[in-house]
């Protein structure tokens, strides 16, 4: 059960500081160096370096400049130079510079969960939920290569225009989340890759691999599994809630991806999470950090502090009285790093009060500076192949391609009454409708980046019928209380001289004051500079607009005016400010953020001064001008464009603005980031019976980073097909399953269930009743499912022995063949289950998969691997591994509820050979 510690606390009070800015000539020397270009910093960057330390008796390299040197020299030679402020100062996520080191200022704190995140341009793929869906773990691998590529072009980049140890700009990268969804209502579960441990420890292996690259002696970037460990909600209670499970929970669900990803995935970092286990937080829990982590699995990467977690063991978890105490007590445990500021200056407090010794801050620094030391930061850069990545490596068309192709294989069908799809592409009118037919930032999920060109629901189904009438309605918003802005249209705006559109003025610095460098009319505010300029000449890295001129409202009523956008900006109706971004004109950003002004009642005829001031922000600029215009009958608009359609495309489902991390939201189905119910928001609910009122033929795209319980949709609709948040090239990947391109053969990492009455209640971590492996009712759509337009037949299961040891191996084979008429994928599943086992078990587990592309008529033999440490539990009383005598049912099919076939084996019963992960 998951037991409250205290009230509930809705922000992390240990948030991490703004970036830091300091002026280029203070920049450290090995900054200044890295801003030239790469051939001419190579061969002098040791040089440089040894120039900005005190003279000692003669002109020596340090030991740590010398790339010939062993990496445990260098890094100790590093460490022992440096002050215990300046060592506590390198552990926290914003490490300032060491100028008299040569040792630049990093920031550690970078995103990659599904493409480089919240620092501009980067390819950007299905969210993880949607790339767990693909059941496809080469893929997986071959889209981490391309991430960590575009990190280090987007790395090395940034050196060279000295914008070095900013966030969101370095090589370490907090992810993969690899936490087990438990349960539907988790809104962070979209960043997992599912229910289910074995699925998720396939995935995670491969992203962690292609995000450190191969290189035998530096890492091309560092992943971190994250967040250890049994995190999964509620959200509003993670920095105080106490998680306790059965142990046999514990090391069965909770752990197995964790091992994998460091043991045979070989992450280099791991964030502890906010949560206690057992009693004690986890990123001071000696169990989980000094005894499983480092003894059992012997790690000697670093451990990084979920952002506030260590603020929350005394002020949340109230486990010690103070900062001193908890910093203490974290880096005893085995946390390396803090996210925030509570070891500095936390840590020097304890070491002065002799809480800690000073050689555990040791310990500590020169694990962080291993990491850094393996990416390179400290060698030239021809010395490191990774460092050499051009910045044009950036949204290249292979890169494209890769996006679209994890979004087709993302897709899972789960209904298709009548062949109902394909559709025909000849069709006369189709009508797409939705709250989440055109709306790009909803494709991305969250921790995303941003695309070059996303394209839409709508856009790719227009693009993919040009010969098609295509008509938009958005039918609905989003959810009660939850507004949807659409951009304020052309033809409701003017210039300060009556002509069509808003004067528009161009300034090439930050202070919109003197003469612009240029001006002319924009008909809407919506702009998308990306990294780069209004126009040549100007600079990328600062610039402002403003924009004149008058708003004439549509009709009365109460108005929502919104800006959205990544630069910082403000807004005036009438010369009085009414909307500005963050605490002050010029904060930080770095992803697009909506912000309104709302109860604005306007009259329509008036004309109201309108003034938009925006500045350039770090990463990508962009604004647009939006609103809620309270004359618009939504829904009378979708179903008068299902009248005048052939066929209907409904494009339904959730929004990272409703599932998602530690949200302040409050609204009916969701609360705090999580979701109280699994149905549609109600808007959309009914937006769906009114179109399925019309009687024309309708397919249902649901967007969504977790299960929806869409039975009444299961009834009624004739097709349903499941996209996730499917990345930038979303429309395309949809389109092509809707009109026959693409043979879905995704299949679900999560159970579609009925209700949230069928589950247990949320704070219960006890996985009985939950997921496909515990739970014995009736479901929507299983574990493992999805549909095809061909038809795969399953024959001839047979292993390579009747019987397994308990230290044995055998193989698993079956013959697939395409019956149908269209070539396609299969995803092949392997299941046991333990009819003769001592203990309870789970219903089934999956144990392995194969994703196999078969021609009309083709058959294949798929071979899986089977251990007898596949087959074994965790005994309590030995602490250990333990195989029961009796039989195991081997299981094959197409998923979790559609076994094909099986047979019994015999086992041997004791303890499993090897120490190694289970999966």
């Amino acid at each position: 059960m998951l037991r409250s510690a205290g009230e509930k606390t809705t922000r992390a009070a240990d948030a991490a500081p703004s970036v830091l800015r300091a002026p280029r000539a203070a920049r450290s020397v090995m900054q200044a160096l890295s801003a030239l270009p790469l051939a001419v910093a190579a061969p002098s960057m040791a040089l440089l370096a040894l120039s900005a330390l005190p003279a000692a008796g003669g002109a020596q390299t340090p030991a740590y400049l010398n790339p010939d040197l062993p990496l445990e020299r260098r890094v100790d030679d590093l460490v022992g130079r440096m002050t215990l402020e300046e060592k506590v100062e390198q552990m926290q996520n914003a490490a300032p510079a060491i100028d008299r080191l040569g040792v630049p200022a990093y920031d550690w704190w970078s995103e990659a969960l599904h493409g480089v995140a919240r620092s501009g341009l980067a390819t950007v793929f299905p969210q993880a939920i949607g790339i767990a869906a693909t059941w496809n773990d080469s893929l997986v691998y071959r889209m981490a290569r391309v991430i960590s590529v575009e990190a280090r072009a987007k790395y090395h980049q940034d050196v060279r225009e000295g914008k070095e140890g900013e966030r969101y700009g370095g090589l370490t990268f907090w992810s993969p989340n690899i936490n087990i969804f438990r349960d539907p209502r988790w809104g962070r579960g979209q960043e997992t890759y599912g229910e289910d441990p074995f699925l998720t420890a396939r995935m995670a292996v491969p992203f962690i691999k292609g995000l450190q690259g191969n290189d035998p002696k530096y890492l091309e970037t560092v992943a971190t599994v994250k967040h250890f460990a049994v995190h999964s909600g509620p959200e509003p209670e993670r920095h105080e809630f106490d998680a306790w499970v059965s142990e046999r929970d514990f090391h069965e669900t909770y752990l197995p991806a964790f091992e994998a990803g460091i043991r045979e995935g070989g992450a280099r970092s791991l964030m502890c999470a906010y949560n206690s286990l057992y009693g004690d937080p986890a990123c001071s829990n000696d169990r989980l950090l000094a005894d499983i982590l480092r003894k059992r699995w012997r790690f000697d990467g670093y451990v990084v502090s979920d952002c506030g977690a260590i603020h929350d063991i005394y002020r949340s978890h109230k486990t010690v009285a103070n900062r001193a105490e908890a910093s203490a007590l974290a880096v005893e445990a085995g946390t390396d790093l803090n996210c925030g500021r509570t070891f500095a200056p936390g840590l020097t407090e304890a070491v002065r009060q002799g809480f800690i010794p000073e050689a555990m801050i040791d310990q500590s620094v020169k694990r962080l500076f291993t990491e850094r030391f393996r990416l390179g930061m400290f060698d030239p850069p021809d010395r490191v192949a990774y460092a050499r990545i051009p910045y044009d490596s950036l949204d290249t068309p292979g890169h494209r391609a890769l996006a679209l192709e994890m979004a087709r294989e993302s897709m899972v069908l789960l209904k298709n009454e009548g062949n109902v799809l394909p559709l025909r592409k000849d069709l006369g009118t189709i009508a797409v409708i939705g709250p989440n037919a055109d709306q790009w930032e909803m494709l991305l999920g969250n921790y995303n980046g941003t695309p070059a060109d996303p394209i839409t629901p709508l856009r790719g189904i227009r693009e993919a019928v040009p010969g098609t009438k295509v008509i938009y309605a958005r039918g609905s918003d989003l959810a009660d209380g939850l507004p949807m802005y659409d951009p304020v249209p052309a033809h409701v705006l003017t210039t300060p001289d009556g002509r069509p559109g808003l004067r528009a003025e161009y300034f090439d610095h930050y202070a919109i004051e003197g003469p612009p460098v240029f001006t002319g009319i924009d008909s809407v505010v919506d702009v998308d500079w990306g990294d780069g300029a209004p126009r040549p000449g100007m600079s990328a890295d600062s610039f402002a607009v403003r924009w004149t001129g008058v708003l004439h409202p549509t009709g009365d009523g109460v108005y929502r005016l919104g800006l959205r956008g990544t630069s910082h900006y403000r807004m005036f109706l009438d010369d009085s400010l009414v909307l500005e971004s963050g605490p002050g004109f010029g904060g930080e950003s770095n992803a697009p953020v909506l912000r309104s002004a709302d109860s604005l009642r306007l009259e329509g005829g008036r004309a109201y001064r309108i003034r938009i001031e925006a500045q350039d922000a770090r990463g990508d600029a962009q604004t647009k001008l939006v609103w809620v215009d309270p004359s618009r009958d939504l829904a009378g608009e979708a179903v008068a464009a299902a009248r005048r359609a052939d066929a209907v495309v409904l494009c339904l489902g959730l929004t990272s603005r409703l599932e998602g991390e530690e949200m302040p939201i409050d609204i009916p189905g969701f609360e705090g980031g999580d979701r109280t119910d699994l149905e549609l928001p109600a808007p959309q609910e009914r937006l769906l019976r009114s179109v399925m009122e019309v009687g024309k033929p309708t397919v249902l795209v649901l967007l969504s980073g977790s299960a929806l319980a869409v039975d009444w949709a299961n009834e009624h609709v004739p097709a349903i097909l499941e996209a996730w948040y499917p990345g930038q090239a979303a429309g395309t990947a949809i389109a092509d399953v809707l009109f026959g391109a693409y043979d879905p053969a995704g299949r679900l990492p999560v159970t579609f269930y009925r209700s949230i009455d069928d589950l247990p209640p949320f704070e219960d971590y006890a996985m009985e009743g939950h997921t496909y492996r515990y739970f014995h009712g009736d479901v929507l759509y299983p574990f493992g499912y999805g549909l095809s337009y061909t038809t795969f037949d399953y024959s001839n299961l047979r292993t390579s022995a009747d019987e397994i040891s308990a230290t044995g191996r055998i193989s698993v084979r079956v013959d697939v063949t395409n019956s149908g008429k269209v070539a396609g994928d299969e995803v092949v599943q392997l299941y046991v289950a333990y009819p003769d086992s001592k203990v309870s078990r789970p219903i089934r587990d999956l144990r392995g998969f194969r994703r196999v592309h078969l021609r009309p008529g083709e058959t294949r033999t798929v071979s899986f691997p089977l251990t007898a440490r596949d087959l074994a539990y965790w005994d309590p009383e030995s602490g250990g591994w333990k195989v029961d005598d009796g039989r195991v049912r081997i299981e094959v099919g197409a998923s979790s509820a559609d076994i094909r076939l099986d047979r019994e084996i015999a086992v041997g019963g004791g303890t499993p050979g090897g120490d190694g992960a289970a999966y």
